[in-house]
């Protein structure tokens, strides 16, 4: 039986190798939140709320790379800007 809801284990569960310019996305996820890291550090007294606040840093990087990396964008030749094409 096929799976009609949108959640698909298939894709969530497996490895996704990284494809062209995706290591560079990555890269430059996680600077930024090295960048914030420090800043947050720099700011932020020693405290529980400091260390969730990590956590959560921890976590949106975690995610941001997981919609990178388990999106798959469609080849450019099938790209076409709204409007451009008639229906």
């Amino acid at each position: 039986m096929p799976n009609t809801d949108r959640y698909d284990e298939e894709n969530v569960f497996t490895y996704h190798a990284p494809q062209k310019g995706q290591p560079e996305k990555y890269e430059a996820i996680r600077r930024m939140a090295k960048d914030m890291a420090v800043r947050i550090r720099e700011l932020c007294p020693e405290s529980r709320e400091l260390s969730l606040a990590r956590s959560r840093l921890e976590e949106t990087v975690f995610w941001a790379n997981a919609a990178i990396a388990r999106t798959v964008e469609p080849p450019a030749y099938t790209r076409f800007k709204p409007g451009t094409v008639s229906e």
